[in-house]
């Protein structure tokens, strides 16, 4: 199969056995962004777009169309679609593209634990994870590829690597395979659950339990192809369950402890979203506004400090428990809460005593 086929393939990029391993959190990226021209003549999109991928198949672009991640104008459309001059076409999908080069770069990146096999890194928020569209540089691989070059290792992180990926604003925990073995190894514990994985998210409002579960179908979102959207009909997605605990009130916030049966695309985004807990200022998911209901002017400016200080969506990967793929004795670590998380749950504190 060609690097083009593959390219319209709605599969992950860290899966060379094509498992369904586990992702908490990947984007979208864009693969193929095309003006159609005005003297072009109407024509389905699924012929349109062989022009452009002449290596691929009518079949794989269908695939991609009924995955939903052809997209003209904004919304997503049928491999009957007709193009017209002057639409905007996109490919967008879960993985990366790869026909970019790894640069190494002198980025600093707190590495909590390394041997021959794996390294485990404590990400900082901010930092985008694989190069992608809008983001070919000073991601974490590009820090990790000038690690291993300044150590003498060799590690193709584009075909092997990272076993699984977090936002670019989520802070916490992530191992990296320096080996296809190691890989296949870790994408496995990942795929049947067995890691030890809690999450630490701030919430909107005031969750009326101390522990629950949310289950309910993840998919894309219908009408906006960047979000999530929890489908509780089991209708469209994937099957998702997300246990949580009440660590902390703060009577319009909460900090609850996460931990996931499933690993789904924006899985503790989506469900919270969908019992009206949105992450604490999290743009894409209309949570980035003060709660509402709550007029105050001096809870407003209030809140408008707290996102001064935590200016991203709460969440933190706390916890990472495996099985190390050659000693085969469990390895465990933990990430304590982030500099802005710490501040913004002090600065709570002190609002609700005061």
């Amino acid at each position: 199969m060609s690097e083009d086929n593959e390219d319209f393939l709605d599969e992950e990029l860290l899966d060379p056995n094509n498992i369904d391993i586990e992702e908490e959190n990947s984007g979208l990226y864009e693969h193929l962004n095309i003006t159609v021209d005005k003297k072009q003549e109407p024509l389905r999109i699924d012929k349109f777009l062989l022009i452009y991928r002449q290596n691929s198949s009518r079949n794989k672009i269908s695939q991609t169309c009924r995955a939903g991640n052809v997209v003209v104008n904004g919304l997503p459309v049928k491999q009957n679609y007709r193009v017209k001059p002057g639409d905007h076409v996109s490919v967008l999908l879960a993985h990366p593209p790869r026909l970019n080069v790894i640069v190494p770069q002198n980025i600093p990146i707190n590495i909590v634990y390394e041997d021959d096999d794996l390294v485990v890194v404590d990400k900082d928020p901010g930092m985008v994870v694989h190069p992608g569209f809008g983001n070919w540089d000073k991601t974490l691989v590009n820090a990790l590829a000038y690690h291993f070059e300044q150590n003498n290792e060799k590690s193709d992180l584009d075909r092997v690597g990272l076993v699984h990926r977090i936002d670019k604003d989520t802070s916490g925990l992530l191992v990296i395979a320096k080996n296809e073995y190691a890989l296949s190894f870790l994408a496995k514990q990942f795929f049947e659950r067995k890691t030890k994985r809690l999450y630490w998210a701030f919430v909107w409002g005031n969750v009326k339990d101390d522990e629950g579960t949310i289950t309910g179908h993840i998919g894309r979102h219908p009408k906006n192809r960047m979000q999530m959207h929890t489908y509780v009909d089991g209708s469209h997605g994937k099957h998702a369950v997300t246990h949580y605990k009440v660590l902390e009130r703060f009577k319009y916030m909460t900090w609850v402890e996460c931990k996931l049966e499933t690993g789904r695309t924006h899985q503790i985004r989506a469900h919270f979203k969908h019992i009206g807990h949105t992450l604490f200022n999290d743009e894409r998911y209309e949570g980035h506004t003060p709660l509402r209901g709550v007029n105050l002017p001096k809870y407003k400016q209030f809140i408008k400090n707290v996102f001064e200080i935590l200016p991203r969506h709460a969440l933190h990967a706390h916890t990472l428990g495996f099985i190390h793929p050659t000693t085969k004795k469990e390895l465990y670590f933990e990430s304590p809460m982030p500099q802005d998380m710490t501040d913004a749950v002090k600065k709570w504190r002190n609002y609700l005593e005061n």
